[in-house]
């Protein structure tokens, strides 16, 4: 699923205009990064909980020439699925009946 089928999604379930629920989305999204940037994290109950991790400087490999290189230090996002989300996940899902 795209950016555009999620919010035609949304805008079905709740019964919304696509144009309310594409601003409502992109001002999650850009809530979501300002807040990760910041260093904070953000916690959905039973969705799940998304955090900036801190990766440490590496020792890799360039692919194309097989030469040792350092690959530097970044802040990474990370996302930690919550109970109800996994759950949610491994509940089979039961296939349409054609009727």
């Amino acid at each position: 699923m795209n950016k555009s089928e999620l919010i035609e999604a949304v805008a079905e379930y709740a019964d919304l205009p696509k144009t309310s629920v594409s601003k409502v989305l992109d001002g999650i999204l850009e809530t979501v990064s300002v807040t990760l940037a910041n260093g904070e994290e953000i916690a959905l109950v039973g969705f799940g909980t998304f955090t900036v991790k801190d990766r440490p400087e590496r020792q890799g490999r360039n692919p194309a020439t097989g030469q040792p290189m350092t690959i530097a230090a970044a802040r990474v996002p990370n996302f930690r699925a919550g109970k109800a989300l996994k759950e949610t996940v491994n509940t089979a899902v039961p296939e349409p009946v054609d009727a």
